[in-house]
């Protein structure tokens, strides 16, 4: 399973919104909307986990369309830099 990084959200995108637009693209296995702890509101991006075929699918079609207004970034999520010291 790969895990796609999606962001430039509208605030109100919900889970149920985001699984409907990458769901036309294949079945999708996890979503993490990513969200304000005091409002609860969507911060603008997400996480969706899907295998790595659809998921090229959904990168190659969504990546820069409008969504709500606004166009969306849509890649594969990048590994997170190791933290340490430098030798």
């Amino acid at each position: 399973m790969k895990r796609i990084f999606v962001g430039n959200l509208p605030s109100d995108a919900t889970e149920t919104s985001v699984q409907a637009l990458f769901s036309q693209y294949g079945k999708v296995r996890s979503i993490e909307l990513v969200s304000d702890i005091f409002s609860g509101k969507c911060r603008g991006f997400a996480f969706i986990g899907m295998e790595g075929h659809e998921a090229r699918a959904a990168i190659s079609a969504l990546d820069g369309n409008l969504y709500c207004g606004k166009p969306l970034k849509v890649k594969f999520e990048e590994p997170a830099a190791k933290k340490g010291r430098r030798h």
